[in-house]
């Protein structure tokens, strides 16, 4: 793809897991300068590429001393930082709105009057999913959202697409929404950036959790039976996505970044354990009472249909990839865990 040849593009949580894949993806496929924004809240500074075009700027995006580096000549900005996750923003709502929704009204009011080709921002699937442990529909972009979501991470990430559309109709910033699903693969870090509260600031997305757990030949921890069913879609796949977004996306619309494919928690454990030759039973847990999302996938047509996305990468080759990449970090994984020890044990008292 080279729409983004000699572009400047602003990746904002560009050291993050998906930050670092697109920023990979970028310079591995056009000659853009890059430049990062990250406070390393929940990331390492090891995860920043090191090339010649990519700079780095470790900051908060709602400072105005960060803000006022950014260059006037940018061509493309993926505003990416979040609060991770949904766990962790239970814990801490007020630190979930200063690192979700003010991050997204700070940076749009600073770029409203840039000239800008695009800006994609990240928002959330589970934000307009269904919530059903029936059979589950393929979740479109044209769904309504629930004034019952279930956590402040939900909640921000829909206020994200609300002050899109606000930016985009009021002063014509030309923001695409790149609706993500489950998003897996090599980067994503147990235990990347600074205690968060709980023990989610470790025990992150349920992928590598269970791949750590299985290389160790621990129990993988099984709510509800399993039942629960998500979208993954491997990270080069979501960085070619949010580069669709950006090259072919409609300023105002929204798009699935999604494989299309539902796949259960029991399903993915029993594969996960195959993979790492891990023959420890299933640790099977009761349903968290916080949770009611079910099952869910995303559709993929209109993101085939306008702009040209479809994910690559099957689950299962994904996985044997991730699993292979735990493996080969396995140090830098377990000493992002290990500083953090303290904080879990007390958790766990």
């Amino acid at each position: 793809m080279n729409t983004f040849d000699r572009s400047h593009i602003l990746v904002v949580g560009g050291a993050g897991f998906v930050g670092s894949n697109l920023v990979r993806e970028l310079i591995a496929t056009s000659s853009a300068k890059v430049l990062i924004v990250d406070n390393l809240l929940s990331a390492e500074r090891s995860n920043v590429p090191i090339a010649q075009n990519v700079d780095f700027i470790q900051g908060s995006i709602t400072h105005d001393a960060v803000l006022k580096q950014l260059p006037r000549d940018l061509d493309y900005v993926f505003h990416l930082s979040t609060y991770h996750g949904n766990q962790n923003s239970m814990a801490d709502p007020l630190a979930d709105h200063e690192n979700n929704t003010y991050t997204t009204i700070k940076l749009y009011d600073h770029l409203k009057t840039y000239k800008l080709k695009k800006v994609v921002y990240s928002s959330a699937g589970c934000t307009v999913a269904e919530k059903t442990y029936g059979e589950a529909k393929a979740t479109t972009e044209d769904d309504p959202v629930s004034l019952w979501l279930d956590t402040p991470y939900q909640i921000s990430k829909i206020i994200g697409e609300f002050y899109s559309n606000y930016y985009f109709k009021a002063h014509k910033l030309p923001v695409v929404k790149a609706r993500f699903q489950n998003v897996y693969g090599p980067g994503e870090i147990l235990g990347a950036g600074q205690w968060r509260g709980t023990t989610a600031t470790v025990w992150r997305n349920v992928i590598p959790t269970f791949i750590y757990r299985a290389i160790k030949q621990m129990p993988l921890r099984v709510d509800n039976g399993g039942i629960a069913s998500r979208d993954f879609i491997y990270a080069r796949d979501i960085a070619r996505g949010l580069m669709h977004c950006a090259a072919y996306g409609e300023a105002g619309e929204a798009y699935n970044v999604a494989s299309g494919e539902e796949t259960s928690i029991l399903d993915l454990a029993n594969l996960i354990n195959e993979y790492a030759g891990n023959r420890t039973p299933l640790d099977l847990a009761p349903k968290r009472s916080w949770d009611r999302s079910g099952k869910r996938f995303g559709s993929t047509e209109k993101a085939k249909e306008k702009i040209q996305f479809s994910a690559e990468v099957a689950l299962k080759d994904g996985l044997r990839q991730t699993v292979q990449w735990t493996k080969d970090n396995l140090a830098l994984i377990e000493a992002c865990i290990a500083k953090h020890s303290v904080q879990m044990a007390s958790a766990a008292a």
